[in-house]
């Protein structure tokens, strides 16, 4: 069974001068392999706040509509940096796959938000 790419996001990265990629995943399973060991909740968040420029632009761009391009980056920013943080905790428990990873965002106070994504750490055999 192939997942669609939005599904499964697979980084390879260089541990000890060696690729190491971590397969993550927003289902509960990673087709043809067996999840042998579970490790625990793998995180990343980051918390991010709006800028001045950017808020006249956005105030601006309200008026007459449309998307406002300086969020959607910024926001695509945070969910980034948040799943790279997820990815490092993950290695840290020594896990080769993160399962059911979720991305949540709430409101620290006005003008900032916290991106939060998580999963399941898991070793496959």
């Amino acid at each position: 069974m192939n997942l669609p790419d939005q599904l499964v996001y697979e980084e390879s990265i260089h541990i000890n001068k060696k690729p190491y990629v971590m397969i993550i995943t927003s289902t509960e399973t990673v087709p043809g392999k067996k999840i042998t060991e579970i490790l625990g909740i793998a995180r990343g968040s980051t918390v991010r706040a709006r800028h001045l420029g950017r808020d006249i632009f956005a105030g601006l761009k309200n008026i007459v509509g449309g998307e406002i391009h300086e969020y959607t980056h910024l926001q695509a920013q945070s969910r980034e940096q948040s799943m790279q943080r997820m990815e490092e905790d993950a290695q840290k428990l020594g896990a080769d796959a993160v399962v059911n990873v979720r991305m949540h965002t709430s409101m620290i106070m006005q003008g900032a938000s916290e991106i939060l994504v998580y999963g399941t750490a898991v070793k496959l055999g």
